[in-house]
């Protein structure tokens, strides 16, 4: 498995969900959103990018476990960088958790904002 789309297609399988994703292109590299709304997506240097609530964020990078997102100038206050295991085995056992919080974060603000 390369980490591309295919990766993606994946992780989007092995999520608990009852709602339809979409795989799409999201800032020039694929991604997994619901609702339009980013869920996660591929970033460079064979990075996870996922969208977390601020204080797991945090801790995450705290531990080494990910790092902060930067756009331009910006630190993304909910967006972290997680590296690729050492096989896509190890990859996608980092990535699916991950990806799941996400994803269930991001479904947590879209029913909010419907409220």
């Amino acid at each position: 498995m390369t980490l591309d789309a295919q990766i993606l297609d994946e992780i989007a399988a092995r999520l608990d969900n009852d709602e339809p994703l979409t795989i799409g292109t999201m800032f020039r590299s694929p991604g997994i959103r619901v609702r339009n709304k980013i869920v996660a997506f591929l970033g460079h240097d064979d990075r996870l990018i996922v969208k977390l609530p601020r204080e797991r964020a945090v801790a995450l990078i705290a531990q080494g476990a990910a790092d902060e997102v930067t756009m331009g100038t910006r630190t993304m206050r909910e967006w972290i960088a997680v590296p690729a295991g050492a096989d896509d085995e190890a990859t996608l056992a980092t990535w699916v958790p991950l990806a799941q919080e996400a994803l269930e974060y991001v479904v947590s603000l879209a029913d909010a904002d419907e409220a």
